[in-house]
């Protein structure tokens, strides 16, 4: 069966966003062309894990001499976008698997986020599953930039981790367990 593609070229907005308060924050992937928008509920590790690769795929373009493209090292400050998600927010799906990709024909970061499914969270291979559907959003470089920049930024905003132990604080609640030989 053939999946349905919500698919955005060149989108008018793509951002990492949440709904809910630190500690019980839900994070989407949301992408608006015109009146179609698309939310996408992913994990808060999902959403660093695709802003690290999108940094580490543009640095390594901006590193590579025979490369035709321009690619910004920071975040062109006209593609800044601190505003919240896009209202009512409603889950098309939750992403299991997420590929991320160049296309150097368009000079675009390719990324794809498939839904979670039992089957293809018990494969070896994931992307051998036939998804029922995917988001496919294909975004300049300098987007890819300010999207990585503004999804650290939303991921960094949540409660502070302890610095012992690593675990997220909650408020005055948290009794932290020292690694061995602290006391």
């Amino acid at each position: 069966m053939t999946p349905i593609v919500h698919g955005f070229d060149w989108p008018d907005r793509f951002v990492i966003g949440t709904v809910g308060q630190p500690g019980s924050r839900t994070f989407f992937l949301q992408a608006r062309s015109g009146a179609q928008i698309v939310s996408v509920a992913l994990e808060k590790e999902q959403s660093a894990a695709l802003a690290e690769r999108i940094e580490e795929v543009l640095d390594d373009l901006m590193a590579d001499e025979g490369n035709p493209f321009s690619i910004p090292a920071l975040t062109p400050e006209g593609l800044v976008d601190n505003d919240p998600l896009e209202q009512p927010v409603e889950e098309q799906f939750r992403a299991g698997a997420m590929s991320l990709g160049w296309d150097p024909s368009t000079a675009q970061i390719v990324i794809e986020a498939y839904p979670f499914s039992e089957a293809a969270a018990e494969a070896l291979d994931p992307f051998e599953v036939d998804p029922e559907e995917v988001l496919l959003v294909r975004i300049p470089v300098g987007s890819a930039r300010a999207f990585a920049k503004r999804t650290r930024e939303v991921v960094g905003a949540g409660r502070p981790l302890c610095p012992l132990c690593g675990v997220p604080m909650d408020s005055d609640d948290h009794v932290c367990t020292l690694p061995d030989g602290f006391r």
